[in-house]
């Protein structure tokens, strides 16, 4: 079994389970050990459905200011919390492959496989809401004809990423390419780097 193989089911159950309520304040419940991929996996997809819910919830024209602040504030919490868990599975491929000999022609790869595998559970959250959108009753023939075409797109997309994710995991394994683990350093969340804060 491919890494994606083990990665798309893990994001699948998930947006599933957050589902079963639809609800941002719904507790986390992860089936998976504390530890392992399995655990961090289930748990950034559950951050970017509860966030994707959340970026829904403040385009409402009608919300009221101070709610939609508090939101914002969440959001940005939540944005850190999911830099901090792609830092954690890269520090997963890091481990498993740094031991492995590179050969003198590695090269590095334009990211990172934690943040493919970001990129990778929010094309399962696009799947998951555009194929809700190709079954809507209330919505016109037009509407679900065009959210399917662009629901075919999507899954070609995550079989395209699902592909090159583990063709570089593989290269990586091989020695063809090599990763580093490089933190985020979001200045604007740093009180010691943001201006508005530490000029306080």
């Amino acid at each position: 079994m491919t890494f994606t193989e083990q990665a798309r089911p893990i994001f699948d159950l998930a947006i599933l389970d957050y589902h079963q309520t639809d609800d941002i304040d719904a507790p986390l419940h992860n089936p998976y050990a504390d530890g392992t991929i399995e655990s961090d996996l289930y748990r950034k997809c559950w951050i970017d459905t509860v966030q994707w819910h959340l970026e829904d919830i403040i385009r409402d024209p009608q919300i009221d200011p101070l709610e939609a602040l508090a939101l914002k504030r969440r959001i940005d919490r939540s944005n850190q919390d999911r830099t901090d868990l792609v830092e954690t599975i890269d520090s997963y491929f890091y481990t498993k492959y740094h031991e492995v000999q590179h050969e003198a022609s590695a090269t590095i790869n334009t990211e990172s496989p934690a943040w493919a595998v970001d990129r990778l559970s929010i094309l399962a959250l696009k799947i998951y809401h555009m194929r809700e959108q190709t079954e809507r009753t209330d919505a016109s023939a037009e509407h679900r004809a065009t959210c399917q075409k662009k629901l075919d797109v999507l899954l070609e997309q995550q079989a395209d990423l699902s592909t090159a994710i583990d063709q570089l995991l593989a290269d990586i394994e091989a020695g063809r390419k090599w990763m580093k683990v490089y933190k985020q350093m979001k200045m604007y969340n740093d009180p010691d780097t943001n201006p508005i804060l530490y000029q306080k």
